[in-house]
């Protein structure tokens, strides 16, 4: 019987097969890493028998992850936004519970994903909401490991979804990275949904640029450079980071901008 595995360390769910996939390319590159004990594959059922979801709010907005030490630690939002509930990053884990939330707080109209590292099980959350659209930047197609007509890539720097909210291809951490602004954020000003790229520093008053976070490789000055260039036409006073409470409220394109300054006084001297 073919099953959709999902690799234990970063969990990335890949295409039905007989059985686990011999390696995970994710990980195995150089901005991952393999678990020391090797490399390790579940089910999504095993998922489900083993971890919960935490499902809350996150400043303003729905919120869920996986409850307890899994794979990488990100969270998923839930967007009310004037184009469409979007859902903001994805989770290995799909459970009747978080559909539930979601469903309840008005559905989900797409998925939107920021970078190859939270893909997860992108196609798993779409087919549990109906088959929504999930919307990846073009750059990023290779890394896609479990295919869906549910895809949708896009191209180019930006994308408006509507008069509020717009994609905007960061790029640095991958070439494809995705950071969202929404002009009416969830305390009605300007958010900014960063992925990892920027990336809230772990004291919240800063952020910085890495090309691998869990093994500290800096992202190159000239990646930096044109992020600082794409993101300069966005106001925004608050900024969301990869998990539950790394969020920057407040301030936040001043904080954005101080940190392009210091990075690259720092890394390109």
């Amino acid at each position: 019987m073919s099953t959709a595995w999902i690799c234990a360390t970063c969990a990335t769910q890949y295409a039905p097969s007989d059985a686990p996939p011999a390696s995970c390319p994710v990980c195995e590159d150089d901005r991952q890493y393999v678990e020391w004990s090797g490399q390790q594959w579940l089910t999504h059922d095993e998922l489900q028998r083993r971890y919960t979801l935490r499902i809350g709010e996150d400043d303003g907005l729905l919120a869920i992850a996986v409850d307890g030490a899994f794979a990488i630690p990100q969270r998923l939002l839930h967007l009310p936004t004037d184009g469409g509930n979007i859902l903001w990053e994805s989770l290995g884990l799909v459970t009747d519970a978080a559909v539930d939330a979601l469903n309840g707080a008005g559905g989900v109209d797409r998925i939107v994903v920021s970078h190859p590292h939270f893909y997860s099980s992108m196609v798993e959350w779409s087919e549990a909401l109906g088959g929504v659209e999930i919307l990846l930047h073009e750059a990023d197609k290779s890394w896609v490991r479990r295919s869906s007509p549910h895809i949708r890539h896009w191209r180019g720097d930006t994308l408006a979804l509507s008069d509020d909210v717009t994609l905007i291809n960061t790029a640095g951490h991958f070439p494809g990275s995705t950071a969202l602004h929404w002009r009416k954020g969830p305390f009605g000003r300007p958010a900014l949904l960063s992925g990892d790229s920027p990336h809230v520093a772990q004291d919240r008053k800063q952020v910085t640029f890495m090309h691998s976070v869990p093994n500290f490789t800096p992202m190159a000055p000239s990646y930096v450079r044109r992020m600082q260039q794409v993101l300069a036409p966005f106001d925004y006073d608050d900024v969301y980071g990869f998990s539950w409470g790394r969020n920057i409220l407040g301030n936040g394109r001043a904080v954005v901008d101080a940190s392009f300054a210091r990075y690259l006084q720092v890394v390109a001297a």
